[in-house]
């Protein structure tokens, strides 16, 4: 007897478990410009409005892509804002994963400390630039930005002669390694570019300078695709919530900007202030919608630095197709 009880009592405990899971919608957000989105979404309870009633909504903050990918391979979380980058490598190693919505272009720039008259790319010969981890879209861009102007990079540290020394700081934490002489430059994602300008950073390429005049997506909304398949309606609950939050952009940039302080300053302590935050949106799109010809050019560029193999079937990757059903 105890045989055929003990499988059906694990059973049962498995089938409760998969049925709690169902009631949360586990989302990792980073405090990040680029991922304004959610940002507002989760602080004026937008995202959490949207969802089926009695699913609740729990926020993660991520530094990183690579903690995002480490995440949902652990089956940690359902769904995250996160930059194209690491959401491809993920794919590419088979973890769940795809591309439901944009929700940035551009948004990302380099600057260099005041102190060390770089004011072009190529006076990064022999520095040392920070990135927010390694493989993530502004690695990417940066090592792509090197090429073009015939510079090679080093992920080892004390690089010789004119390679740039590529070294991974969380991008809340770049304006203390600038104020420490960590590093001498950084292409990170806004605030953190205009935080660091107001601390007497140079601007050295703005957003349009950094790839494709801008119109690039530097952040997509992402699901694990057995919780969307298990939970449709409350993925489409998100899509809806993140409709709301891009509306709400669009419509005022001043309660954005308010919204954005008091999100990243729950996740990091950290405070943009109202002219870093002006800066900061006017430097990126926010937006539902993605650049697929240059999501294609970006898996090459991935491709290309070594950290993939091979290019994804972005008809596999991506699917746009429930958020433009909201957006008809």
């Amino acid at each position: 007897m105890q045989r055929v009880l003990l499988p059906l009592l694990t059973l049962s405990l498995i089938a409760s478990a998969s049925a709690q899971q169902a009631r949360e919608l586990r989302l990792g957000v980073f405090p990040n410009v680029t991922h304004a989105a959610a940002l507002v979404g989760v602080q004026r309870g937008l995202i959490q409005k949207n969802l089926p009633d009695g699913v609740k909504l729990v926020v993660t903050e991520f530094a990183n892509g690579s903690q995002v990918n480490e995440a949902y391979a652990a089956g940690a979380i359902d769904a995250a804002y996160v930059g194209p980058g690491p959401a491809m490598n993920a794919f590419m190693r088979g973890v769940p994963i795809q591309v439901i919505a944009g929700a940035a272009n551009a948004g990302a720039v380099l600057v260099a400390r005041g102190d060390t008259g770089i004011r072009n790319v190529k006076a990064l010969a022999g520095k040392k630039v920070a990135v927010p981890t390694r493989g993530s879209t502004q690695d990417i861009s940066l090592r792509h930005l090197l090429h073009e102007n015939g510079l090679k990079a080093s992920d080892e540290a004390g690089a010789n002669g004119s390679a740039v020394t590529i070294v991974p700081i969380d991008p809340a934490n770049m304006p203390a390694a600038f104020a420490s002489k960590q590093v001498d430059a950084a292409l990170v994602q806004e605030p953190w570019g205009a935080v660091m300008e107001t601390q007497g950073a140079k601007l050295v390429a703005n957003e349009k300078a950094i790839w494709a005049g801008g119109n690039y997506t530097t952040t997509v909304l992402t699901v694990n695709t057995k919780y969307a398949a298990a939970n449709p309606d409350t993925v489409k609950g998100l899509l809806r919530g993140h409709l709301a939050a891009i509306a709400f952009i669009q419509g005022s940039n001043a309660g954005a900007q308010k919204a954005i302080a008091d999100q990243i300053y729950t996740f990091t302590g950290k405070r943009p202030n109202a002219n870093e935050l002006f800066k900061a949106l006017a430097r990126t799109k926010v937006t539902w919608d993605i650049n697929l010809t240059t999501l294609g050019e970006y898996a090459q560029l991935n491709k290309e630095a070594g950290f993939a193999r091979d290019v994804p079937d972005l008809s596999k990757f991506v699917d746009l197709s429930v958020i433009r059903s909201l957006t008809k």
